[in-house]
């Protein structure tokens, strides 16, 4: 079945999981697998979260790009956000590069799955 709308070749998925984006939050990290940009950001909570938790996305330990903070608030299970890059920011990925997605300022026991759209 061909897609209602169909997808660009030139992109790809880099996902991150999250053991906790509530309480105690714990930072997601991935490898960069090719060159590209980032232009986006999608989360899905696996549990309600009390307040909102900021995930912040960052490359190579640098500082967190804003256009691409993704606020989770309230929601239950599978509840999903996203969030589009602007130009802006410096979103360029390269071969390698370590992409880290950090929570914080939420309570609760939800877990993340993060996914980067990355377009070549």
């Amino acid at each position: 079945m061909a897609l209602p709308v169909p997808h660009p070749l030139k992109e790809y998925h880099l996902n991150i999981y999250c053991s906790s984006i509530g309480a105690s939050p714990v930072a997601g990290f991935a490898a960069v697998p090719k060159k590209g940009r980032i232009i986006g950001i999608k989360g899905v909570q696996s549990a309600a979260v009390t307040g909102t938790a900021a995930i912040a996305v960052a490359i190579n330990g640098g500082s967190a790009l804003s256009s691409l903070a993704l606020a989770m608030t309230g929601g239950g299970a599978g509840a999903e956000f996203s969030a589009a890059a602007n130009s802006t920011d410096a979103a360029d990925v390269n071969e390698d590069d370590v992409i880290s997605v950090t929570p914080s300022g939420a309570t609760g026991t939800a877990t993340g799955s993060f996914t980067l759209i990355i377009r070549t």
